[in-house]
Parts: C-alpha cells; structure tokens; sequence
C-alpha cells in the first residue's frame, strides 16, 4: 500500500500516451502547465517532466529551483513517486536543480529554457526531422576512460579528446588528431555499445579522423572552425572525476544497510543482483545512479531517492550541485553502462 496517493484525477491515463507533459508543484498537488509555459521555471518552485516514448521507455525528472523550499522538494519527490508508480515503475527517474540541469534535460526544451526572475537563458537544439535526437558524447581521460554527453556543437571538440556522434542510424566514432592511445580504444566500444544495445545493431559506426568528417557530420554541425589543442593536465583530471564504486542497498534484515561491492570501476555486471537496489558512486562527477533489480521488494524501490540522499549525505557531496539518476533493471543507459567490463 502506497504511503501517497495521488488526489483523485491527479494523473490521468492520458499520461500513458507519447508526449512531454510538465507539472509545476502547487501545494502538494501537481499542476500540468500549458504548453506556452513549457521551457520557462521559477526559481522559487519544483516541478516534474515527464517525457514518454511510447515504446521507446520513458524519463521522469524532477527539477528543484535554487529558492524552493524542502517542503516543496520533499513533495515533488512524493509526486515523482507516485507518478512513477501509475507508470508501472517503468520510467527513468533523474533529479536535477537549477544550474545544474544534465543536457538529456535541456534537450526536451528545443526553445530552450529560461528561469523567472530575472533568469538566463539557454538550451540545446533537437533535429527537425522525425523526432530523432542528436547527441554528442566526449570520451575522456588515461586510466578511467568517460563517455560524457556534451552540448552538440563544435565548441565542444577539441584536438585532444574522441568523441561520439550519435545520429540514429549512424553514429560518427571521431578521433582527434593529439587523442591517446585509450580513447581511441574506448570511443570504439562505446560507438559498438551504442548500435548494438540503443539501435538494436540496427545503426552504421562510421570511423572518422580529425581533417576528414564525414557529410553526415558536416550537415549536423556545420562547417569544422580550428579546435582547441589538448594539454595532458586535463586526462589527468578526467581520470580522477571518472572514479566510480558501488554498493549493495538492502533491506533484508528490515532496516536498510549498505555494503560496498567494489571498490573501482570498471565492475562485473554479476554485481548487480535482482533481489537488491545498488547506488553507482560518481559522485566526484557530480552524478549518483540507482539501480533498481526487478526483484527488489516494493519498500527498497519506493525509497530509493531517499537512498540517494542519504548517501550523499554520508559522502558529504554538495547535495544542490549532486544529480540523482534512478534506473529500472532492463532501462540502463549508455552513460551508466560505461562503468562496466561488458554489458550484456
């Protein structure tokens, strides 16, 4: 039995249906916003975004405005849960707060997004065409090797790093001209896991060099302008902002206990057991991802926000600056995917 039900026609079952529907939390209750105040936020509220695929899954998020108070966090948590649960507990749960949204985020608002109150304004392009989204993926470092999701833009290149762009049915694997031996390494895995787990091997790698960019590349971001030379210093920071560990969060015994299963990525994904929700620390990159295994019991998956937060409390992470990403067993994504050996 659920703690929070949502008031009578809180969400209706037109939520089921493909689409990007944004409610801002007014008094405890959920307020779906019309779509000419889609893309703008008060800094003083929360609200949720839903965005349905269809088919294709969906991602819940939660953004928090840097002036909303905890009671009204503490509620679009409860509301992101219940909506999560009228969903089947199929969606992708993220939590972001202002300023520190992911670029996933920003893609939903092609219009961008503005803050009210005297806000900025930004945001990323999606494509025209049919609904596909464009992204570009940075892969960076010596020893921890990152695939980052960056703005789609040649301001994000630079001569020194790989970098992935995914087009749907092609996927650009760029290779800078000053790019070491394991990003080179490592842009092809991730191109392969891309095509073979996003596209269902139904998508083209196309290799390219710095100096020769394919057409598709070209059309997407325009004419190459000269790129930023690469210094050794930033690997090296790469490497330790791409440490992750992971635990084991459990509560068999009736209260919830952690217990670390490794210590440093890259894990075995045997790690990841049904039965249990785990927590991926990369926390120094300023992201916590929680897994939910299809077997965990009802109790460990509703709390698992609650886990987030206490964990990155104990770690003593910058709680505004920490994104939270919640993923069902089976709706892993590339980004979380990467800390592992291999993926099946």
């Amino acid at each position: 039995m659920l703690h929070f039900q949502p008031a009578p026609g809180q969400f209706g079952p037109e939520i089921r249906q493909p689409g990007l529907r944004v409610w801002r939390v007014e008094k405890m209750k959920a307020v779906l916003l019309p779509s000419s105040e889609v893309g703008a936020f008060y800094n003083g509220d929360s609200y949720l975004v839903l965005e349905n695929r269809g088919e294709l899954g969906a991602d819940l998020h939660m953004w928090l405005g840097e002036k909303s108070s905890r009671d009204e966090q503490v509620a679009c948590a409860m509301l992101a849960t219940q909506l999560d649960n009228f969903l089947g507990g199929e969606p992708i749960q993220h939590r972001h707060i202002q300023g520190y949204e992911s670029l996933e985020f920003m893609n939903l608002f092609p219009r961008g997004i503005s803050y009210k109150e005297g806000g900025v304004e930004s945001g990323f392009r999606k494509t025209k065409d049919s609904g596909t989204v464009h992204r570009l993926y940075q892969i960076k470092g010596k020893r921890n090797i990152r695939a980052k999701e960056v703005e789609l833009s040649w301001k994000s290149f630079n001569k020194g790093d790989c970098f992935i762009l995914d087009l749907g049915e092609t996927i650009v694997s760029w290779i800078g001209s000053q790019a070491n031996i394991f990003e080179k390494q490592k842009v092809r895995e991730i191109a392969t896991l891309i095509r073979d787990i996003d596209r269902h091997g139904k998508a083209r790698i196309v290799d390219a060099n710095e100096g020769e960019e394919p057409e598709d590349m070209l059309k997407v971001l325009g004419p190459m302008p000269a790129l930023a030379e690469s210094t050794p210093e930033d690997d090296s920071k790469a490497d330790v902002s791409n440490c992750a560990s992971l635990y084991k969060v459990s509560d068999a015994t009736g209260s919830m206990a952690m217990t670390k299963v490794s210590e440093k990525s890259p894990f075995a994904q045997e790690l990841l057991v049904r039965d249990d929700c785990f927590i991926l620390d990369n926390g120094t990159n300023g992201k916590i991802f929680v897994w939910k295994g299809n077997g965990a019991n009802a109790e460990e998956k509703r709390v698992a926000l609650q886990m987030a937060d206490s964990f990155i409390e104990q770690m003593k992470y910058p709680r505004m600056k920490t994104q939270v990403e919640i993923l069902p067993q089976g709706k892993e994504t590339v980004i979380f995917k990467q800390f592992f050996n291999s993926w099946k």
